[in-house]
């Protein structure tokens, strides 16, 4: 099945059952692609409880892509001090990416960070979404930090990139 971009609508607010679907959806594709454990199904819960729990539609934002009634992308932008946005928990489904999905996501995520007049943003990845990484370089982040890890039950990398955005004065 051939998958328009256009059928995709994208929306900015939680619904029930959103929260524990995108767990789910996350602990899933990352044990299947990458072997993930429990650890990382986990570790999403709580940011987006954390999200959940801090939210103010004023400097946060979610961006939750449905397709056919069924949740397949997300993106979520989170306000932390001193002007700064963290980038969490970007997810396409398998059969999604490769039609410009992850770009319109990032397009929305950078227009949301000028609009709200943020100075920096940064996100934590691991060394095995190069695909991703690359996706966040040619937005401007760099890598600033590495550091190997166990957190979710095998050995990586994880990677800190960051992006400094040119103020308006």
């Amino acid at each position: 099945m051939k998958i328009n971009l256009e059928e995709i609508a994208i929306r900015i607010h939680f619904r029930p059952t959103d929260l524990g679907y995108v767990i789910y959806l996350h602990g899933k594709l990352y044990r299947e692609e990458y072997g993930y454990g429990e650890a990382f199904e986990a570790y999403v819960s709580d940011g987006l409880f954390e999200f959940y729990k801090n939210y103010d539609p004023r400097v946060d934002r979610v961006w939750i892509c449905e397709h056919q009634g069924r949740i397949v992308g997300f993106l979520l932008l989170m306000h932390r001090a001193h002007k700064t946005a963290q980038l969490r928990y970007f997810l396409l489904d398998r059969e999604y990416r490769g039609i410009g999905l992850g770009r319109k996501l990032m397009d929305l995520y950078m227009s949301f960070l000028q609009e709200v007049g943020y100075s920096a943003a940064y996100l934590w990845t691991t060394d095995d979404l190069p695909a991703a990484a690359h996706l966040y370089m040619s937005y401007g982040f760099t890598l600033t930090e590495e550091k190997e890890s166990m957190s979710f039950g095998i050995p990586l990398k994880e990677r800190r990139y960051d992006l400094t955005l040119a103020s308006k004065n």
